[in-house]
Order: structure tokens, then C-alpha cells, then sequence
């Protein structure tokens, strides 16, 4: 069923576009522009090659931002199906987050292309980490997924709301400047984000080409767990009760 919905929504995502398919790529190639002029123009941050900095970053954001914001509203966009047919609920998060992070292995297509031919290349041993890397986003970004979607059938506005904190989150996640230039007073504090260690973790491996520090990943792996345990079991509970709020 999950193979079935998620070929379904690959297939009709941009079925009626001009474009279609390739707005896969077309959409994060323009933020990506937007985002390297402002920065390195007009607020100068003077880091070499910057384009390739924030690249590197800017995919798994736009993985993170596009679950948490959009996967919100799965079950609710799915709700004649679930007063209609029994299956496992888990099944609408889990076809939702594997649609997008397909989308994001394909955008990453680009960047290593991109990686390539301007010249920076890619380190081997420190590639080996990236896999790991993705599977432990996949599992964050399920759980925080599981979370919101359970939680918007019952409170609707729940959906705007992320809307504004996963923008206000970009911000506070060193997504477009580099994690040095947080404060040391907040560092603490960003140990309690979990796009942090991820973000850190992606840049160390795709743009530093260096193994990622123990620290990260251990951090990156605790945030996932916690993240994805809270999800399900959130998720669990509250769906006995979704047919009845849809």
C-alpha cells in the first residue's frame, strides 16, 4: 500500500505542469540562487565557494521543511479513505516522508554534480558517513511528521502555526551561515534543535569533506530516536479517534 500511494504521488504531483518532474530540481536551484545572492552580495558573509556551502545544507532543509509544514495535513487530505477503509494509519506519514526524501536523493543528484565539476570533489571515506546521515533525518523527520499529523486532525490551526515556526526555524538552524557564528552562550540551546547536528553533519561531509565529528552524530542519532518514539506513540493513541474529527 505504501509502494502503491507513494508511486501515486510521485506520478501526480506535477501531472498538469509545464514543467513536471523537473521542478524537482528547478525548486531548490531557486532558492539556492535567491538565497547566494542575497548572501553573498548584499549581506556579504565571505565564505569560498558559498554557493557550494549552502547547497550542501539548503537540500535536507528543504526535506525537513516541506514534511514538517506540508505532512502536517496528510491524514486530514486522506480522510474519506480513513472513514472508509481500516488500515494502518502509520501508512499516511510513512508514504508522505518517503515521497518527499525520494525527492531530496534526487536533488542530490545535483549537488554532487554540482560538487564535481566546480572542482571540489568528494571525499570517499567521509561519503561512507552520508547514508547514515539520511536514514537518521528520515527518522526525525517521521516521528516530528507522526507528531504534528495526529495532533492537526484534532487542531486545525495547528498547520499554520508550523508554517511559521519551521520559517522562523530555518533561521535559528545554520542553514545559510555556518554554525560558528551562533554565540557560544547559544550553543547549548542548539543542542535541543535536532536540524542542528544534521545540518552540521551534511556540511562536514559534502563541503568540509571531513569525517562527521562523534559528537554530531550521536547527538543527530539521540534526536531521532527520541523524535520518532514520540511520534509513534502520539500517533498510535490518536488515531482510534481520527475517523470521528474528520
Amino acid at each position: 500500500m505504501i509502494v502503491s500511494l507513494i508511486h501515486r504521488d510521485l506520478k501526480g504531483r506535477y501531472k498538469n505542469s509545464v514543467l513536471g518532474f523537473a521542478w524537482t530540481f528547478v525548486n531548490p536551484l531557486l532558492q539556492l540562487v535567491v538565497y547566494t545572492i542575497v548572501f553573498s552580495t548584499i549581506m556579504k558573509m565571505g565564505i569560498k565557494d558559498y554557493y557550494l556551502f549552502l547547497f550542501v545544507a539548503l537540500i535536507p532543509w528543504i526535506f525537513f521543511s516541506t514534511s514538517v509544514a506540508s505532512g502536517c495535513n496528510c491524514v486530514i487530505e486522506q480522510g474519506d479513505m480513513v472513514k472508509k477503509i481500516y488500515f494502518p494509519r502509520e501508512v499516511l506519514p510513512i508514504t508522505f516522508v518517503t515521497s518527499q526524501f525520494i525527492n531530496m536523493l534526487l536533488s542530490f543528484v545535483v549537488v554532487f554534480v554540482v560538487l564535481i565539476i566546480s572542482g571540489k570533489g568528494l571525499n570517499p571515506l567521509a561519503l561512507l558517513f552520508l547514508p547514515f546521515i539520511m536514514i537518521v533525518e528520515y527518522f526525525l523527520v517521521l516521528g516530528m511528521t507522526m507528531l504534528f499529523s495526529a495532533l492537526t486532525v484534532f487542531f486545525r490551526d495547528l498547520s499554520n502555526i508550523l508554517a511559521i515556526i519551521v520559517m522562523a526555524w530555518q533561521w535559528a538552524t545554520p542553514v545559510m551561515y555556518p554554525a560558528e557564528m551562533i554565540p557560544e552562550k547559544f550553543q547549548t540551546i542548539m543542542n535541543f534543535n535536532p536540524m542542528y547536528a544534521i545540518t552540521v553533519a551534511y556540511r562536514q561531509i559534502l563541503y568540509y569533506k571531513e569525517i562527521p565529528d562523534v559528537n554530531t552524530l550521536i547527538n543527530a542519532i539521540i534526536m531521532g530516536v527520541v523524535l520518532l518514539i514520540v511520534g509513534e506513540i502520539v500517533f498510535s493513541r490518536k488515531s482510534k479517534n481520527f475517523a470521528d474529527y474528520l
